[in-house]
């Protein structure tokens, strides 16, 4: 009976010191719900170089088999721009380019000698020449006295004078078409000469496509080839196909992660997105990444029905974990929405 009356008179005074409501003040608005932040993106990703130049066997023109290699660098090699990055064996198209040097001089001289023989003939024509003129002029004179002379020294005068006639006419013909004939024939030797230049150019080129120089500095990383039954890395000695490729050169101060992105969660694929990015072999350490590019259509793989926006993020830190071909978790971030005035 105690304990009933202490729990009234508790309800009792507890109604007491509660305030009343007023009745004529408005109304509480009720505080609007926060809006929600966009989610982020979560991807996979591969890490690549902005700047990357591959090294592939050389296609040598005239030559269609394997080329040797004689020098190739290792693995991790700093290079700096126009230092060699591999070699091969230049003894052929060395040889190759003596010979064509040597017939390029063979016909030079050819055509000096020709040249010379062609002004020797036009000497000697223009002479031969000149006598058939002097004769046809020696038979006019002597067609002037025919009035004065017997009727057989006239006949023969006249016949001289058909004759001069008759050579001078043909001299004409014949020396017009030994002119072109001289003229050919020098043609043709500076064909000649023209081609073996070709050829000598060719193999000079060829000469400098067994060497490889960088481009850009940077680091070295040598691919795997099929070495006998197994794959490793490209030695010295190592006979090699055209095209193949040999190694990579990248620049290790600009890397990119290469991502894609559902169909779906494209709107965060825009200016001012950012992305955090996490190496698998490296899940302790974060990269920064800020949008780039990426694909204005989505695509699907053959087969798939799934449709993904290809994206690329440049890495805005430099690390020398930061390798190619590296995978990657890929977080993006979309731009941070405008406040509104």
């Amino acid at each position: 009976m105690r304990c009933r009356l202490l729990v009234l008179s508790f309800a009792v005074l507890f109604g007491a010191c509660r305030p009343r409501e007023d009745a004529s003040s408005p109304a509480r608005k009720a505080a609007p719900p926060p809006r929600p932040s966009s989610a982020s993106v979560r991807a996979t990703g591969t890490i690549k170089a902005v700047r990357e130049f591959t090294v592939q066997v050389p296609q040598i023109s005239g030559q269609s088999g394997r080329l040797t290699i004689t020098k190739i660098l290792s693995s991790g090699t700093r290079v700096e721009p126009g230092d060699t990055l591999a070699e091969f064996d230049r003894t052929q198209q060395e040889d190759n380019a003596r010979d064509s040097q040597a017939k390029l001089d063979d016909l030079n001289h050819q055509i000096d000698q020709r040249r010379a023989e062609n002004r020797a003939n036009a000497e000697a024509r223009s002479s031969e020449y000149q006598i058939a003129e002097a004769d046809f002029a020696k038979a006019r004179l002597q067609l002037r006295r025919n009035e004065t002379l017997s009727q057989i020294e006239r006949a023969k005068n006249e016949e001289r004078a058909a004759t001069a006639t008759l050579r001078l006419e043909s001299l004409k013909k014949s020396h017009a078409s030994r002119l072109k004939s001289d003229e050919a024939a020098l043609r043709i030797l500076e064909l000649k000469r023209d081609r073996q230049a070709v050829a000598l150019k060719r193999a000079g080129t060829n000469v400098s496509r067994l060497i490889v120089k960088a481009p850009h500095g940077g680091m070295v990383a040598v691919e795997s080839i099929w070495r006998g039954d197994s794959r490793g890395p490209a030695q010295e000695g190592d006979q090699v196909w055209p095209g193949q490729s040999l190694l990579r050169l990248f620049d290790p101060q600009e890397m990119e992660v290469h991502t894609s992105v559902g169909e779906p969660d494209g709107a965060v694929l825009q200016a001012g997105s950012t992305a955090t990015v996490v190496l698998d072999a490296y899940p302790s350490i974060t990269f920064p990444a800020r949008f780039l590019t990426s694909s204005p259509v989505a695509a699907s793989d053959l087969g798939s029905p799934i449709k993904r926006f290809a994206a690329r993020f440049l890495i805005e830190r430099v690390d020398p974990r930061l390798l190619p071909d590296l995978s990657a978790a890929v977080v993006i971030l979309p731009p941070p929405a405008k406040a509104h005035p």
